[in-house]
Formats: C-alpha cells, structure tokens, sequence
C-alpha cells in the first residue's frame, strides 16, 4: 500500500512511495505527530539523480525489517532537496559541523521541533565497510534520545543560534577595492590546476562562475585549459551533448553520470562567452550542441525544462553512456576504426570493462570526415536503450537560468529557435508557477504548481529576465524584470542588516532563517539578486536597485574575497560594480544591426536598451531620439552619454 508520499509532485518523494516506511513528506503534520507521541525525526534528504540515494533505498529503506525499526521508533520524514534547499540547507550545515562533510543521501535525526542533535550520510545495512550500519546507528539514537534527554533539550538553542548565524552577520561599508579584487583573481589562478583545468584536485565539478568570473577579467589561460579539458573528457556526452554533473577524476574523464540542467544551463553560457573571447569555433560547437540536447531531451510540452536525468539505469550507474568496440563496429561498420580512434575506446575499456567516449587527441584534434553521421547513428542506436530515470519536474530557478542560456546564445549566435524557446519557458514561468496573489511558486509537475518561491528562484529570475529583454529587446520582460525585483526587495529584503533572506517574510517558520551564500556549483540567491539589481540600476538610474545590491556586497564581499572560487558570482557583482560601466541605449525602428555590433563581443560591464524613438522604458531610453531618422546608438557611462552614433563600425569603435 503506497504512503504518504504518494501525494507528492517531486519524482524523488514519489520513488519511495512504496516503501514500507511510513514516511511523511516535510510539514506540520509530521512535526505534530513527533510532538504528540515523543518520537525523534528521521529526516532523509536526498534527490531524484542521486545515485548512493538509490542504494540506500534498495538496501535500508526497501528492507521490511529495517522499515519496521524506523516505524516504530521515528517519525520518518523524506525531503527532495531540490523542491526544499531551505530544509536541505539548515540540516546540511548541521550535519558538516557535527561530521566535517556532507552529502546525500543525508541522514539527520531531530528532536520533535526540527532541532538536529546527530546526522550523516549514507549508512550501509551493515558493518563491513569501516561504517556503523543503518541499525546500529538508529539504536544508538533510540537508546540517546531516551537516556540523555535533558543533554539533547539544553543543547537545542544553541544549535538553533549557529544555524541562524549567518542571518545575523553584520554589515562592513569598507567594501574591497579594485586592487583587492586584483588580488583575489590572482589568488584564484595560483588554485587552478594549469594542466588538466579546473581547481584543485578530484573530485573535479564544473567551475562556470569562476570561469565567468576570470573571463570577465580578461583572464583567459585558465578558462581555455578548462573549457578545452572538459569538451574533451567523457563530463562530456560526445554523442548526444550536455555535461554530466561532475568528475570523479582529475582530468575530466570518468563522470558522475547523472546530468542536471543547471549545470547545462550555466555552462552554455560560459562556453558562448569562451567563443566570443577566444573566437574557438569547438566552444561553439559545444555551446549549441549543449541547448540543443537540453531542446531535445530536457523540454516539457509547455515550454519548461526538466530537472535531471538519472546517474542509473537499468540499476547500473553510467550502463546508458558507455560501449564496446563491438558494439560500434555492430552499429557503424566500414569507417569504424577512425571513429574508435577518435574517441579513445579499446578492448580494454577505461571504465568497468567498458568505454566511456573522449577526444583521444585532445579538443583541437581534426574530426573524421564521417563523424557527425556516426554520431547520429550511435544516438539513435543509444536511444534504444532503456533511458536513466528523468527528474521531470520543473523549478522555477533552474529554468531561469535555461531562459537566460537560450536567450543570450540566442541573440549572439542569430538562433530564433533559441529566443523562441526562451520567451516560451519565460511566459510558462511567469504564467503557471505563481499562485492566486502572484508570487512565484518553486515547483510544477503534471500542471500541479506548488511551494512557496525561494530567494533563488526570484533573484535567478530577475537575471534571466533582464538578459531575455537585453536579448529581445521586448519591453515586457523587462518591466517583468523590475516588478520581480520589487517584489524580492518587499518579501525577502533584511531592513535592518542587509542582503536577502533565502526565504519569504511569509514562510513557513522553521528553526532558522538564512542568508544562503557560496555559488558553487551554482550561484547563490545573494550573488545573484546584487548582479541583477546593479544591472536594473544601469538601465534605470534608480540608486535604490543599487542600494539593495550593494548591502548585499557590504555583508559578503570581504569573505568572497578570501575565497573567491566559493564565492565567484557574488564576486562578478562586485566586479560589475567596481568597474566603469556602460550603458548602451538605441532607438529607431529597425535596431538589428547595431544591436548585433553590441552582441559580438563578450561585454560583462554593460547593459543594452532598444526601443521605438519616443520609448521611456527602460529609463536608459527616455529623450533619446534619432539622427536623420536613422535607427541611433548612445553609448553611456552613469547616464553620460558620448555623441550619438548611427553606424554599426562607429559604435564598435565606441565600445
């Protein structure tokens, strides 16, 4: 008989509806019925392509003995971290202070208030492998729980301060100089791993904020040791497109299968910018071949994106990806060898007997002519296999940042397919993921929307909407944009310290309420509310959108300084911030080519607006007219604006 969680939306809750375990999904309900029977919370927290968090299902969570032991003793609770990063985040800070590491599938135990007193990760069934197993582990919390009660209760409201710790730091107006910010990208470099790209050593996860961040400083050695390492290695699908979530090696080689579109998303971006920096035409290749997978596989029929595809299939984590030499002989015939030799695969294998598909012969190596219809005939030969499990549930924060992907390569690579897709999951966004007062909701699944919108999912938003109207140039999404910004300064604004909490004055309460911060692997609320606030800034004039921006760098930017491969996106703020900014205003009726002259180079200091002459939103626009009645560019800085130019060579030279 399916539980509880077989009212759920999220594809993680739902995978263990069958379970034996009674378990609740996070709520009032289960926190009342730990209050009322006494009983501890197991709260499990994990995610739909997690593969260790299948393993702990078919080992713990499946076994009727096991799920007797929980029934009995805990109120057992199952988070999809993805739907809840603010239960996911309270409880992982927890469990890295009481363990020094964190990960998921994630395992906390919490006295009847949601206050954590132990936790973990992954527990084995048994003792074999230098861990406690799952049961004695429960045992232990029992048999606490029972005889040290008193210890748990005085130590409740001390744990509740640390985790709300970071809502409490205090601003510092002494925000760091551009030779601070010199320094801090210096530091960055000495990390990088020159040789094989990235940072440091394995695991290795795809740095796009860093790499955005050095590219908008004019570091490019590092960017193009990584971009080229990652295209080549098997992160990379050479088949079908997209980057797997991370590498457990140190050159890029054996992935983490499981494939997120956040990541897709993030790194799209940052191989268009790498093309347009270095002029690579392989960053570009990698750049659409990267959309046009998620178009492919990742899109829902209303225009969303899907989360993830599974690190598993058919119960084997990566059995969808690899192959044999025979296989692709089978599958290719005659011309076969060049294509084995091209992606490295012997007899031997280089993972588990089987071969994981690479440029043997690095980024830059000359295809074989016969390539492209190979790997056409080796995808449709793959999709016959059983696919991985897709996480088809659509957030509001990760599809902003599809929006913002799509919508920029869109506009610089002249690909309608993408701005129409970009305008579609826009509209899909702001049309199905609100509720009945209009604030965004995080979560849709089978036209079921629903749970309160995150910091993230607004700040991710603001960004994704201003690039859509720099992309564009249709108004609507930017006055989109500036309502969105209004409503996250109201409902997630801190009046008295500073910055965003990264939930709602509205929400749920739980034990803390948080600043998240940190942007890896993907960007923090913070980080991106200070970027798409100073950006709104420039094409407004309004100094308030740069004053929330810059409480967020007064309590953040000195830390990110120290850690700046941690921090990297909030350091893109503070750059933007530091740097002499331009703002680019054109009128007239027919704006393409000119708009295309701003578009052909990567430009992270400036802010573009177009529009009819007599246009007054953006601001930027306002008594802006046209020369001889010429479609007109003004290139500004802080609203100062140089002669107005009408021809696409004259703007180049301004810019």
């Amino acid at each position: 008989m399916p539980n509880r969680l077989a009212q759920e939306t999220s594809p993680y809750l739902l995978q263990h509806r069958d379970n034996p375990v009674d378990w609740f999904p996070w709520g009032a309900e289960a926190l009342e019925r730990a209050r009322s029977e006494d009983r501890p919370i197991l709260l499990s927290v994990g995610y739909s392509a997690c593969h260790w968090c299948h393993v702990m299902e078919r080992e713990s969570f499946e076994d009727p003995a096991t799920a007797e032991y929980m029934n009995e003793h805990f109120v057992n609770v199952k988070v999809d971290r993805e739907e809840r990063p603010d239960v996911d985040a309270i409880y992982m800070e927890a469990v890295q202070s009481m363990t020094g590491q964190g990960g998921w599938p994630m395992t906390v135990f919490l006295d009847p208030d949601g206050v954590p007193f132990y936790g973990g990760t992954y527990f084995p069934p048994d003792e074999g492998r230098g861990m406690p197993s799952f049961r004695m582990v429960m045992e232990a919390i029992v048999d606490a729980y029972t005889r040290k009660r008193d210890e748990i209760r005085e130590r409740a409201a001390g744990t509740r301060a640390r985790l709300g710790a970071i809502g409490q730091v205090e601003p510092n107006p002494d925000l760091p100089s551009a030779t601070d910010l010199d320094a801090t990208v210096a530091h960055l470099l000495a990390s990088a791993d020159r040789e094989h790209g990235g940072f440091r050593g394995a695991p290795k996860f795809p740095p796009a904020s860093a790499l955005e961040l050095l590219m908008s400083r004019g570091e490019t050695e590092v960017v193009a040791t990584t971009l080229d390492a990652m295209l080549a290695g098997g992160i990379y699908d050479q088949v079908g497109g997209g980057f797997a979530r991370y590498s457990v090696d140190a050159v890029w080689l054996v992935p983490h299968f499981e494939k997120m579109l956040y990541y897709n998303a993030l790194l799209a971006r940052a191989y268009l910018h790498g093309w347009q920096t270095l002029g690579h035409e392989r960053y570009r290749r990698v750049c659409e071949e990267t959309l046009d997978w998620m178009l492919a596989e990742m899109r829902g029929p209303e225009g969303g994106f899907y989360s993830a595809l599974d690190a598993d299939s058919e119960g084997e984590e990566g059995r969808f990806y690899v192959w044999t030499p025979a296989l692709i002989r089978e599958i290719l015939g005659e011309g076969a060898d060049a294509v084995l030799d091209h992606y490295g695969v012997s007899e031997g294998g280089n993972f588990e007997g089987a071969n994981i598909l690479h440029l043997a012969h690095g980024p830059e190596a000359a295809p074989p002519e016969s390539l492209q219809r190979a790997r056409r005939a080796l995808y449709e030969a793959r999709a016959k296999r059983v696919w991985p499990g897709l996480d088809d549930k659509r957030l509001t924060s990760w599809n902003a940042l599809a929006i913002g992907a799509l919508a920029e390569a869109g506009a610089v690579l002249g690909r309608e397919d993408y701005l129409e897709a970009a305008t579609t999951c826009a509209s899909f966004v702001l049309d199905s993921l609100r509720d009945g007062e209009g604030h965004l909701l995080r979560t849709y699944k089978d036209g079921d929307a629903r749970l309160n919108g995150y910091l993230e999912d607004h700040a991710f938003l603001l960004e994704a909407l201003l690039t859509l109207y720099e992309s564009t140039l249709d108004v609507q999404w930017f006055e989109q944009a500036r309502a969105l910004a209004e409503t996250m300064i109201e409902r997630f604004g801190d009046r008295e310290r500073g910055g965003f909490f990264s939930t709602s004055s509205d929400h749920e309460e739980l034990i803390a309420r948080r600043k998240e911060i940190g942007d890896h692997p993907i960007p923090s609320g913070n980080s991106a509310a200070a970027l798409g606030l100073l950006r709104l800034a420039a094409l407004t004039g309004e100094g308030r959108y740069e004053g929330e921006a810059r409480r967020v760098l007064d309590l953040f930017a000195k830390p990110a300084t120290q850690h700046p491969e941690t921090f990297a996106h909030l350091l893109r703020a503070l750059d933007f911030q530091l740097a002499p900014t331009r703002e680019v205003a054109l009128v007239g009726a027919d704006l393409d080519q000119l708009a295309a002259t701003v578009r052909s180079a990567f430009r992270p200091h400036l802010v573009l607006a177009g529009g009819p002459e007599g246009s007054d939103e953006p601001p930027l626009l306002r008594d802006r007219t046209t020369v001889d009645d010429q479609p007109t560019a003004y290139v500004c800085e802080n609203f100062a604006c140089k002669l107005p130019v009408t021809d696409a060579e004259a703007l180049d030279n301004l810019l």
